[in-house]
Order: C-alpha cells, then sequence, then structure tokens
C-alpha cells in the first residue's frame, strides 16, 4: 500500500505541468504537424502579418507543380528549396504557404495558423492556403495525402483556426493559373465545402 502510494506521488509530480496554459495563437500542437524548425525552416526576413480575418472563411488548395516527395527526408529538402525560391527569387518574407503536404503523409508547417499568406493574391489575408507537394496536372494525389489535407482542415475547424462555415476552393477559382492541376482539382471538387463560385 505505502508503495503504491509513493508511485503514484512520484508519477504526479513527474507528469508535466500543462493544465491551464494557453497555448501560443500560432501553436501546432497537434502531433501530426511538422514543426518549421523540425523541417529546418530559415526565419522570416520579418514580421509576418496577421490574417484580416479570423477564421478565415477560405481554404485554397495549390499543389507545388514539382517532383512528389514520399519520405519525410525527401519531403524536408523540398520545402526548404521552396522557401528558398520565395524568399530569393520571389522576394517575400517566407514560405508563402500556411501548411504543406507530402505524399508520405505529413503536414509541414510553413506560415501556420493566423498568418497571411503569399499564395492566392486577393486571398492572402483571409484563407490557409495548403500546397501538396508534386504535380497533380496528370494525377492524383495518393491517399495518405489527400487524408492528410482533409485532416488539417478538420483540425483547423476544431482549433477555432479556421471557419466552421469556410469555403474550399482550388488555387484556380482565385488567380488565373491552372494550380492545383486537374486531377486534384476534380479531386478538391468531391470534398466537403467545396464552392464553385467563391
Amino acid at each position: 500500500m505505502r508503495f503504491s502510494s509513493l508511485l503514484l506521488l512520484l508519477l504526479l509530480a513527474s507528469a508535466p505541468a500543462t493544465r491551464g496554459k494557453s497555448l501560443p495563437d500560432n501553436s501546432v500542437d497537434d502531433p501530426g504537424i511538422i514543426r518549421r524548425a523540425d523541417w529546418g525552416a530559415r526565419q522570416p526576413k520579418g514580421p509576418l502579418a496577421p490574417l484580416a480575418v479570423e477564421p478565415p472563411p477560405y481554404v485554397i488548395v495549390h499543389h507545388a507543380a514539382s517532383d512528389t516527395c514520399t519520405s519525410r527526408a525527401i519531403c524536408q529538402a523540398r520545402l526548404r528549396s521552396f522557401q528558398d525560391y520565395h524568399m530569393n527569387t520571389k522576394k517575400w518574407s517566407d514560405i508563402g504557404y500556411n501548411f504543406l503536404v507530402g505524399e508520405d503523409g505529413n503536414v509541414y508547417e510553413g506560415r501556420g495558423w493566423g498568418k497571411a499568406g503569399a499564395h492566392a493574391k486577393t486571398y492572402n489575408d483571409k484563407s490557409i492556403g495548403i500546397c501538396v507537394i508534386g504535380n497533380y496536372e496528370n494525377r492524383s494525389p495518393n491517399s495518405a495525402a489527400t487524408e492528410a489535407v482533409k485532416s488539417l482542415i478538420s483540425h483547423g475547424v476544431s482549433l477555432g483556426k479556421i471557419n466552421k462555415a469556410y469555403s474550399l476552393i482550388g488555387h484556380r477559382q482565385a488567380s488565373p493559373t491552372s494550380c492545383p492541376g486537374n486531377k486534384l482539382y476534380q479531386l478538391v471538387q468531391t470534398w466537403p465545402n467545396w464552392v464553385k463560385s467563391p
């Protein structure tokens, strides 16, 4: 009896004290999201603008129009390359998307929640931009990637980081582009909350 009481006290004392602590606004504490530091992101060039509308009423799906990635190591290398291109060539403050998803089934933090993106000009400050790594003009992303996108959206809604009545659109609905590729766009049109006219 005395031993079990002592063991219980030790277990309680060693448990992390998280009750009552609030998470920062840009927290991505979901275990399925790979944080910026974990994929080797550079620091933004300066402060990132907050969203003008919170929670944002739009989720915009993109494709990277790049080679795909099916392992965490390759996906992380792709993200670093995208970030370098966005910051060095396009002269943006950071990677343009809020989140990116690989065919490895992982979600990678870009700008994260609550930050305006650089992914769909007139929607940047009122949307969450999710980019699926790969080129989906002639083929669909695998189920690991599509389920990860859907899970991320659901997670954002449950956190209050995406409006419960959000409108889902493909990038081509917001800008003159072929993004997110014909096959991914066909798929997006079958998902909950897709709207024909944003």
